[in-house]
């Protein structure tokens, strides 16, 4: 079989690129994807009791018109807004997200301790050399311990130290001291920051909806079930296990980047080797826990909430019934908690154990009544070995290596770990960076989303 475009991973990236090929007049591409569906990492499914789970708490927000377009012809009106309300579990309270923002509401000693470590001289006034260091730097050391260096250990499972900073960009609200008083002070709230804190859901089948529909306008040319396993760069050849091997002129990869680079390619260089072995990713585990709505608790209007502490395995919950009622299986009237837990090497978990870890956290942050554990309808998982690229303190030099050498193959990499890149890796950005790859190969713009820089 042959192909002038060869697409691995029917993911946002890659159905991105093969619609935007097609909108460009250029037929002759093919896509390969392993599973039997499309969407990756955000892909949905129903349970066998009618509740519908996605993997992990997407929402869709844009910072691109073209995006907007697209969701406007995939969805149309089947699709619900939502006012972001999000909170932070500390300290046995409630706390507004962003936690920096809203430490009002923490006990006295904690408020102080966020307080006292963002006075003049108490934080380090030297350049910050990684994630840890810049932490102190910008939210003093009350901020760091009761919010921002558990929680980030939780949701990477990576200690801090061992990350860069460069990522944060619009990701983390910042903080200074004038607004943290002024809030304490007038006892007023901030919860408005952030590009997420408008989002929209499509109103039925979570967001693999959007990817299924996606991939409908162009099934002729993907093949489901075809995992990629060796890559021939000198012949140009791609092969799955299944025994296919597709001739290509130009390769788009959306699977991980290390085993790209150090598994698939016949004959990696010492120098790919090494800096795939350089790139850090940390896995998550994704529980869903649906019930009948409990009668006797008030409506709960929270999209989703943070975790810092160690009295859960989460470092978030999400309200998935509150993203659409159709995310359950008798709408309106039941309950849906997609709570979500990394591991590592640096942070081991007995995936075995972390259902009933993960129903009793939500117990213990009074998000479930332990007398109701008997009423629990289902209780549905996945654990997934890629969950985020860490944003690793080698991450920066290994991609210099690999991206131009791949290039110089006739290989481009893009994508959440196509390119490994976590500051553009929202649904969005993993969208456009497939529709501007295209648009690069076709009429020759360059890309602004993925750069190699």
């Amino acid at each position: 079989m042959k192909t002038k475009y060869l697409i691995i991973g029917a993911g946002p990236t890659g159905l991105g690129a093969a619609h935007r090929l097609r909108e460009l007049g250029e037929n002759d591409f093919l896509v390969l994807e392993r599973n039997a569906y499309a969407g990756g990492l955000a892909a949905s499914f129903k349970d066998d009791k009618g509740f519908t789970w996605d993997i992990g708490g997407h929402v869709v927000f844009s910072h691109y018109d073209y995006f907007d377009r697209l969701m406007d012809s995939l969805l149309g009106d089947e699709r619900l807004e939502h006012q972001r309300e999000s909170w932070v579990r500390s300290n046995g309270t409630w706390v507004p997200y962003p936690f920096q923002n809203n430490i009002r509401h923490l006990p006295k000693e904690a408020r102080w301790e966020c307080v006292e470590g963002l006075l003049p001289g108490n934080r380090p006034e030297t350049s910050p050399q990684n994630f840890a260091q810049w932490i102190d730097t910008v939210f003093g050391r009350g901020i760091a311990r009761h919010f921002m260096d558990p929680y980030n250990f939780k949701v990477w499972a990576t200690p801090p130290e061992r990350m860069q900073y460069g990522w944060i960009g619009e990701r983390v609200s910042v903080v200074d001291l004038k607004s943290v008083l002024r809030n304490i002070v007038l006892e007023r709230d901030d919860v408005a920051w952030g590009p997420n804190n408008t989002f929209k859901f499509p109103l039925h089948g979570g967001t693999g909806e959007i990817f299924r529909r996606l991939a409908n306008g162009m099934a002729d040319r993907i093949r489901y079930g075809q995992a990629v396993n060796r890559i021939d760069a000198e012949a140009k050849t791609a092969s799955t296990k299944q025994g296919l091997t597709v001739e290509y002129e130009t390769l788009l990869n959306t699977a991980p980047l290390d085993i790209l680079a150090r598994d698939w390619l016949t004959e990696p260089s010492g120098a790919f080797i090494d800096a795939a072995d350089r790139l850090t990713h940390n896995s998550v585990y994704v529980a869903g826990v649906g019930l009948d709505a409990d009668p006797d608790a008030a409506p709960d209007s929270r999209c989703w909430m943070y975790f810092p502490d160690a009295d859960a395995p989460f470092y978030r919950v999400t309200n998935f019934h509150n993203y659409s009622p159709n995310n359950t299986a008798r709408p309106g009237r039941q309950t849906a908690f997609m709570c979500e837990t990394s591991f590592s090497g640096h942070k081991p978990e007995n995936v075995h154990e972390l259902m009933d870890r993960t129903v009793r956290g939500l117990i213990s942050n009074s998000l479930l009544r332990g007398e109701r554990m008997k009423d629990i309808l289902t209780r549905w998982e996945i654990a997934v070995d890629y969950g985020y690229p860490v944003p690793c303190l080698e991450r920066d030099g290994a991609l210099r290596i690999l991206q131009p050498g791949l290039e110089a193959l006739g290989i481009h990499s893009r994508g959440r770990f196509g390119g490994w890149k976590y500051e553009v890796s929202n649904m969005d950005h993993s969208v456009m960076q497939g529709v501007e790859w295209a648009e690069r190969m076709v009429i020759g713009t360059p890309e602004k989303t993925y750069t190699l820089d």
